[in-house]
């Protein structure tokens, strides 16, 4: 189910938002909704490099393993 959110933006910025929208051959609201999106997919996850970093450290790797292992008998105190 959609959900309508209201949203305040200053003229200039809505200009750009509209611009760009409009040169895309789309509504504003679609413009935002997936430039807003795209930001969140690109922050929310690891890139390869930095997958591969975690995945390096030996340390990390042992700590979460044992947290892991905690949690799952549940010993310790979740925060």
């Amino acid at each position: 189910m959609t959900k309508t959110v209201t949203l305040r933006l200053d003229e200039p910025v809505y200009r750009l938002f509209k611009e760009v929208a409009e040169r895309e051959n789309r509504p504003l609201s679609n413009f935002i909704e997936t430039a807003a999106m795209r930001f969140v997919r690109e922050h929310e996850t690891v890139d390869e490099f930095e997958m591969a970093e975690i995945r390096s450290n030996a340390e990390l790797n042992q700590s979460l393993q044992q947290g892991h292992q905690d949690a799952q008998q549940r010993h310790g105190t979740f925060v």
